[in-house]
């Protein structure tokens, strides 16, 4: 056993070796992000299951180790920390609060116009692609797993990225990663976008007395975003998303108590029975996006005290996700009907609308730090993948966090169309993300082990996501621009 840890130790980055608070106590080998060409993302931490990952004791001396030896690649190299970054385990409750920002979000807002175009087959689609999301999430993380020789499940893999880099290594060892990191960060970089448009459109209808364009307003609420710079981890985005997911639940409490004083003008004759075909696949587009969690899931699944409660922690934040949804779409658009407009808090009488937008603007800016923290970290470990220490200084951190805080304020101010940039986004990245990627890559690796049932549930999956990806993109496009 001896032997065996001096060969393991004698393969790791001198940088690891000459890390100190690596060692103190028990000792996790995961403590820093991934800067390895083949394993990089915003967050790492290499997780055994519970029955796999008991501490090991060495004979001569005190100190415990935890680790995971990466089966994926027989030339796989531990990565050097970077200094900017530190991780923090999460519970399965704050784990749940980031899934339920990501799926509860701010883009609920768009729901029920999204069924004044798609009628009762809305209603059917919000609960399929929560179920459907819940499907894809469960199979991506299980292709962060093998089992053993001892038949246990063993987690080979840290991101999406390497999960792509396994699916396409016969092709081209780097071409899988490329591509689900340019598609991760152009999703994570329009939701960004999307929180800065209907930041100033909150803005532009609290305050109609004041002379302002809504342009102006998203600067405003820009300016508020600077500290996000500083965010440098992912404790610090759950203790934020979950005074999101507070302040969105009393948003939802205010708008559907309304909507139940109205009760007496409820009519489901308000319901379309014949509908658009562009306008339901914008909708499609628009409920897709609603549900888009699986960037983040790897990186939580893996920073989780307890990986164990993975599964269960997703099953009831898309169940309620779902729940919440059906109910505020539904009692919103029967209280308005034909009338109701992109953010369906344009629609309530002025005596609330200041109260809620106020309310919608705070949980837009909260929301802001987990797909920007994100994304940011995506491309730092990217570039800083060379190990340069031009390029792994704090400062060069701040200053990839400074830029792309600029490029989602010049991108809002050029696309302002709520819904119709949401759909876009639902219908290329989210679609790709959320339904493509993940039912091909679990046929890809887990074929032999998947029964009939299973392989016909991804296939299905992955048709499904494709055509309502590529109609959805066209219609959404052809919507932007006839504006």
């Amino acid at each position: 056993l001896k032997n065996i840890f001096k060969v393991l130790l004698t393969s790791v980055d001198t940088k690891i070796q000459e890390t100190p608070s690596l060692f103190l106590g028990m000792v996790r080998w995961d403590s820093c992000l991934d800067t390895d060409e083949e394993h990089v993302n915003f967050a790492r931490r290499d997780e055994l299951n519970r029955a796999h990952s008991e501490e090991r004791e060495e004979a001569d001396g005190p100190l415990n180790f935890e680790l995971d030896v990466c089966h994926q690649d027989p030339e796989y190299k531990s990565p050097a920390p970077l200094p900017h970054a530190h991780i923090k385990l999460i519970t399965s409750w704050e784990a749940g609060w980031n899934v339920t920002n990501a799926i509860q979000g701010i883009f609920v807002l768009g729901l029920p116009y999204a069924l004044l175009h798609s009628g009762y087959s809305g209603l059917f689609l919000i609960i399929l692609a929560a179920a459907l999301c819940c499907y894809t999430g469960k199979i991506l993380i299980a292709c962060l797993y093998e089992e053993n020789d001892d038949g246990q499940l063993v987690r080979v893999r840290d991101t999406y990225e390497d999960i792509a880099n396994a699916c396409c290594k016969k092709l081209s060892p780097k071409v899988g990663g490329i591509v689900v990191n340019v598609t991760q960060v152009m999703e994570l970089i329009m939701t960004c976008i999307l929180y800065l448009v209907v930041s100033g459109n909150l803005l532009l209808h609290s305050f109609p007395y004041v002379l302002v364009t809504e342009k102006t307003w998203s600067v405003i609420a820009f300016v508020t975003l600077l500290p996000c710079v500083f965010i440098n981890t992912l404790k610090i985005v759950s203790k934020l998303s979950q005074l999101c997911s507070l302040v969105h639940f009393f948003i939802i409490l205010v708008v559907m108590t309304y909507c139940l004083t109205q009760i007496h003008q409820w009519s489901w004759a308000k319901f379309r029975l014949s509908i658009q075909f562009e306008d339901f696949l914008v909708s499609v587009g628009v409920i897709i996006f609603s549900y888009t969690s699986q960037i983040f899931l790897p990186t939580l699944e893996g920073n989780m005290k307890n990986p164990g409660e993975f599964r269960r922690m997703l099953n009831w934040t898309h169940f309620f996700a779902c729940v919440l949804k059906t109910t505020f779409a539904l009692t919103a658009f029967l209280t308005w009907g034909e009338e109701t407009k992109e953010v369906i808090t344009d629609n309530l009488p002025s005596f609330l609308q200041t109260l809620v937008n106020l309310c919608l603007l705070t949980k837009a800016l909260l929301s802001y730090p987990l797909p920007f923290f994100a994304a940011t970290e995506i491309v730092y470990t990217c570039i800083s993948r060379g190990n340069h220490s031009n390029y792994r200084s704090p400062l060069f951190a701040l200053g990839v966090r400074g830029s792309f805080l600029l490029i989602t304020l010049l991108m809002a101010m050029f696309i302002p169309h709520f819904a119709l940039l949401m759909g876009l986004t639902g219908s290329v990245t989210g679609a790709a993300m959320t339904f493509l990627l993940p039912s091909l890559f679990h046929l890809k690796l887990k074929w032999k082990k998947l029964s009939l049932l299973e392989k016909c549930a991804d296939i299905s999956v992955f048709v499904l996501g494709f055509l309502c990806s590529l109609a959805g993109m066209v219609c959404s496009i052809k919507g932007l621009t006839n504006q």
